[in-house]
């Protein structure tokens, strides 16, 4: 007895398909873990007291953090001001200050990676 050739394949399909998943060839991909990133950035704390700001920065991380102060007065009239960045090494503290003439709005620190 002959049999045809769809019935043929699909008992070929059911004998590969019933077969040990170990036995089934197929394709191996091996996939790159991505890098954690390098923790960064320095944990800063600032104090308004009056028109002064005081503004310390620490660095608990091997790559140093160039960090700046940045203010907002609160007076139109009054000069905002961005700090130059001070780098904090790596386990060291900076101290920023700055001021307006008249009341703070806002204070803010900004968080550059250091060479």
């Amino acid at each position: 007895m002959r049999l045809s050739r769809s019935l043929a394949s699909a008992t070929a399909v059911c004998l590969v398909l019933s077969l040990p998943y170990d036995a089934k060839p197929h394709a191996r991909v091996e996939g790159r873990q991505a890098a954690a990133p390098e923790p960064f950035g320095a944990a800063c704390s600032s104090r308004v007291t009056g028109s002064h700001v005081i503004a310390y920065c620490h660095n608990p991380y091997p790559r140093p953090d160039d960090v700046s102060l940045h203010i907002e007065c609160d007076r139109w009239w009054d000069v905002d001001s961005d700090g130059t960045p001070v780098e904090a090494g790596p386990a060291q503290t900076v101290r920023l200050t700055g001021r307006c003439w008249k009341e703070v709005r806002s204070v803010w620190v900004s968080h550059r990676k250091g060479r």
